[in-house]
């Protein structure tokens, strides 16, 4: 199996590819670090003002997960398909970041904002600090190299865990969060409402 590894140059890319990202949200006015003036390596509650503001809350495992997906379809056109050559594998990396980096950015418009708030498990939800954006793309990273590193089984197993986890805990997760994105369903919206870390 083809592996997606980066070299030098498309680390620097990625690396660059994140800090235009953060330079972005700041120039959209997006809070550097939470509005509460400290930072906390964890906050676990997911509709109060510090949900999606410090460095790792319960949709950490979600940006995981993108990493180990983005690895999956990078391998797909890179590897499977070998477009671009031999070679191109080594972007497998900075298209991943890429993509994280276009999400940070798209996630943290009024539209989406609204639309997180109207749909999705979080109410309360008021987008990302630039840390806790900086820090989704670093989690996506680490999802990449575990894809790149263990077996596509335990990453597979992996991914199931941390999307049953959360699920469990606090009755949201990438799935869930994807479903209710894009089609919206009551039964799951007041399964949400009615239990969970709050």
């Amino acid at each position: 199996m083809t592996k997606l590894v980066p070299d030098r140059l498309t680390i620097l890319v990625s690396v660059g590819i994140a800090v235009l990202a953060v330079v972005i949200l700041l120039a959209m006015d997006r809070p550097p670090i939470c509005e509460c003036g400290y930072v906390s390596l964890w906050h676990g509650q997911i509709n109060d003002a510090g949900n999606s503001q410090h460095v790792a809350d319960w949709y950490t495992p979600s940006h995981i997960i993108h990493g180990m997906i983005f690895y999956f379809f990078g391998w797909l056109i890179f590897g499977k398909f070998g477009v671009g050559g031999p070679k191109a594998k080594r972007w497998g990396l900075p298209l991943a970041v890429l993509l994280e980096s276009g999400w940070e950015i798209l996630e943290n418009t009024e539209f989406v904002i609204n639309r997180f708030r109207a749909v999705t498990a979080n109410f309360g939800y008021s987008g990302d600090s630039v840390l806790n954006s900086g820090a989704d793309i670093g989690w996506m990273a680490l999802g990449f190299f575990m894809a790149l590193r263990l077996p596509w089984q335990v990453t597979l197993v992996l991914a199931l865990i941390g999307e049953i986890v959360a699920g469990y805990v606090v009755r949201d997760n990438l799935t869930l969060n994807v479903v209710m994105l894009l089609f919206p369903i009551d039964a799951i919206a007041d399964w949400q409402a009615s239990g969970g870390v709050k």
